[in-house]
This record gives structure tokens, C-alpha cells and sequence, in this order.
């Protein structure tokens, strides 16, 4: 199969099976990171343009996580061919494999080239532990996937392994106190000072730190840290929507998304909440903030809504209806759409029905646009663009879900850590706490 995004005209819009959008606008956002693809490497660009690449060979660490899952789907999807995918997945590893990393922790940026660190910012120069998490929730499917017994599947399963099994999450714990920290500089240590707690995208952070038994976090840190137990509840009304989580209105959209490429919050709870609750939610809230359109901007209503973090008219924005400076961004509404299908494809035809020289590319939407004064970004983002295809498959199939949660060590942690889901329940695959050594 090999569609081309093109969208149509309104009217042809209004008359197209739902199904069929959603290939195009998948396979759109697949080329990304398959024709978009730093060239030496295959991982992702961290941005590139609607008409051509970009000047550099800036790849993001956590972006290329959402390369691999959207991999799999182009191969499930009969985009590419399992030989193709093989190819693309081992140049990627080989360049993991040859990447600058710090007590095995991935840095946020790194030069396509040679794996060298690209420093995010002066104190930001060295490991970023969310980031590598997005990498390794990515290759954790990448290996439940190619799991036949021929030895080239055999060979990309070890080292995958290996990649992950070199990750020491519990360097990033400051001495004194229980909580996972975001960044790690050789030189300034733990100056950037940023302890990954609250509720945000790093759900998955914590749940992965968790699998490692060499290098891995005890359950305490999760509540301490994390949860600061309970201390991220929230349980207010929004729009008459009950938040159980996290700031006011809920915050950008992308923690909805981010950690549930893989993990699959149908049924998974803890003491602190029902995590398919929180995030069709949390959606929900984002999607009546521009219903009810408070600050009164051009364009908003029920067929335009999306606020996260994305390009923005002066440069990149965290967009969410607390910090509205209206902007919407196509991924917000699309990567929800297993939580708000019919809001969801409402924006979709919206959105094909925008001026097709500004809102579509070579890679579908464009990364954010600004309905009341017609900008449109001319540019894509690897965190923007992946959780579009990974959440619209979890939509249509839950291929990734399916594939992250059936690993056992993700089953070991969520249960270390007092999680439940209906992943955990398989009679044939009875999860003890133990330490699973043989996986990993």
C-alpha cells in the first residue's frame, strides 16, 4: 500500500470514510522519520521543514523512541517490508550503539554523525533521563515485535537488551533524596536541578527505572518522588470535567500522550488514580477550553482545539488552557484520539479543510498553526509527529500497547510499583515480584 497525502476539499472532506483519513494522515507523518531520516544514522531529526530538511544533524534521543514505534506500525500498515524495517531498525541500533551516553543514560540531542552530545542548554550537557525513557519505551516494542526464532531477530532482541540493560536509572537520584532528577551533567552534576515529580509525561520514566534490577529504583522512590504521595492529586471540576491528576486544566496535552505510546492506561490504576479516566479527561478538558473559548480567539470551537507544546509564531510554546496564546497544535487532538475519537476526527477534517499550501507538507500537518492570525508553522517536530502515529494505531489496533505491556519486565515493575491493569491478569503468565534477571 502506498498512499499519498493529499488532502482534499471540503466537500470531498465531509464524504471520506474515517478509516481511510486516518491511513493518510499515519502514513503522512510515518515519512517523517523514514524519507525525514538523518541520513547516516536513520534515527530522527529533532525538527525539519514542510519542504526540506534542515541544514544540521540534530537527532533527538526521544523522538527516535517514536521512529521505532512508527516503524512497526509502517510495517503492520504494509507500508514497508519486515526486510525493510530490519535494515532500518539495525542502522539505528548501530548508531545507538556508537552514541556519547553517560552511565548509560542517552543526553537529549546528539550530532547524527558520530554520536556525539549536542548540549541542550550550558548546564544541560550531559545524560537526560527522560528522553532515553521514550528511547527505550520505543525499543521495548521494537523487541516484543521481531520475537521469531530466525537469528536476525534473534540478534536485534540482544541488542536492544544490552542498550537497555546499560542504563543506570538510579544515577540519577541526588544523594538525600528519593526522587528520579531529569538531567545529569559530567561537569555540573545535578545543577539544571530538575527532579522529575508530579504529574507530567514521565510516567513512564519511573516504570522503566523500575525493571532494571542492577540499576533499578525501589517502589518508594515512585511514591515519594513521583506521586510526592499524592501530592499530584487534584479532583477539581474544569468545564465540568473532574480532573483527577496534575495542574489546573491539566497542562499541556503531551502527557497524555508521551509515556502511553506504550503504556496502556485501558484499565491501569494505582492507589493515586485510573489513568484511562485522567487522560480521556484531561482530553476532554482541552477539547471544551476551546468550546467555551474564554480568551475569545478567531477559529477556536469544537472542530479546533489541540493545546500542547509545539512551535509557536516566536519560537516553541508549552500551549495548554491555563497558558493559552492561541496557538493549536494538530498533534494535541489527533494523539488523543482513543480518548476523544469523535472530537478527535472532528479537528482531523477540520484541519485537512485549512489551506493546503500552509497547513500540509511533505509530512502532512504542520507542526501548530494560529487561527486568528493566520500563521502557520513551516516546520515538524519528532515529539509532535510520533505520538500521532502511535496513538491513532492504539486507536485503531493498540498494536503498541499491546506490544509494550506484554513485556515481562514492564508487567514486574508495574506490579512493584502497586499498579494494576488487565495486562497483569493472563492466567498463562503469572508475574511474582521477584527480580526477573533472564530478561534482562
Amino acid at each position: 500500500m502506498h498512499l499519498k497525502f493529499d488532502p482534499a476539499y471540503p466537500a470531498e472532506v465531509a464524504q471520506a470514510d474515517d478509516d481511510i483519513l486516518l491511513e493518510q494522515v499515519q502514513h503522512a507523518s510515518f515519512a517523517y522519520f523514514w524519507h525525514g531520516a538523518h541520513p547516516k544514522s536513520g534515527l530522527a531529526r529533532d525538527r525539519s521543514g514542510r519542504t526540506a530538511d534542515p541544514a544540521n544533524d540534530l537527532v533527538a534521543i526521544g523522538g527516535s523512541g517514536f521512529a521505532f514505534m512508527a516503524i512497526l506500525v509502517a510495517v503492520e500498515r504494509d507500508w514497508i517490508s519486515h526486510r525493510q524495517a530490519r535494515e532500518r531498525v539495525n542502522i539505528m541500533l548501530s548508531a545507538l550503539e556508537h552514541t556519547q551516553r553517560y552511565r548509560g543514560v542517552f543526553p537529549h540531542f546528539i550530532n547524527g554523525n558520530d554520536g556525539s552530545t549536542v548540549p541542550f542548554s550550558r548546564l544541560d550537557d550531559g545524560s537526560d533521563l527522560v528522553e532515553t525513557s521514550f528511547l527505550i519505551q520505543g525499543l521495548v516494542c521494537v523487541r516484543q515485535y521481531f520475537n521469531s526464532a530466525s537469528a536476525e531477530d534473534l540478534a536485534i532482541r540482544e541488542r536492544i537488551n544490552r542498550i537497555w540493560r546499560d542504563v543506570q536509572w538510579n544515577s540519577h537520584v541526588k544523594p538525600g533524596r528519593n526522587v528520579l532528577y531529569w538531567h545529569h551533567s559530567p561537569k555540573y552534576r545535578f545543577a539544571r536541578n530538575v527532579p522529575i515529580q508530579g504529574w507530567n509525561e514521565a510516567l513512564v520514566t519511573y516504570v522503566l527505572a523500575a525493571c532494571s534490577e542492577e540499576y533499578g529504583i525501589q517502589s518508594d522512590t515512585y511514591h515519594d518522588g513521583f506521586a510526592r504521595n499524592g501530592v499530584f492529586l487534584n479532583g477539581r471540576d474544569y468545564y465540568g470535567v473532574k480532573l483527577p491528576l496534575g495542574a489546573d486544566y491539566g497542562g499541556p496535552l503531551f502527557f497524555a500522550h508521551y509515556s502511553f505510546c506504550g503504556l496502556d492506561p485501558r484499565g491501569l490504576s494505582d492507589q493515586y488514580a485510573d489513568y484511562w479516566e485522567q487522560n480521556q479527561n484531561h482530553s476532554r478538558i482541552n477539547y471544551l477550553h476551546s468550546v467555551h473559548n474564554p480568551h475569545d480567539y478567531k477559529g477556536y470551537g469544537a472542530n479546533c482545539w489541540g493545546l500542547t507544546s509545539s512551535h509557536g509564531p516566536k519560537g516553541y510554546l508549552a500551549s495548554s488552557p491555563a497558558s493559552d496564546f492561541g496557538v493549536i497544535a494538530p498533534t494535541a487532538a489527533l494523539s488523543s484520539m482513543p480518548y476523544t475519537p469523535r472530537e478527535s476526527m472532528q479537528a482531523l477534517r477540520h484541519f485537512l479543510s485549512l489551506p493546503k499550501g500552509k497547513m500540509t507538507g511533505r509530512f502532512g500537518f504542520v507542526d501548530a498553526f494560529s487561527p486568528a492570525t493566520e500563521w502557520y508553522a513551516r516546520t515538524y517536530l519528532a515529539i509532535d509527529q510520533g505520538p500521532i502515529i502511535a496513538m491513532i494505531e492504539n486507536h485503531r489496533s493498540g498494536l503498541l500497547w499491546k506490544l509494550f505491556m506484554s513485556a515481562p519486565e514492564i508487567k514486574h515493575a508495574l506490579l512493584k510499583l502497586g499498579f494494576q491493569s488487565p495486562h497483569m491478569e493472563n492466567p498463562g503468565n503469572q508475574i511474582t515480584a521477584e527480580p526477573l534477571r533472564q530478561f534482562i
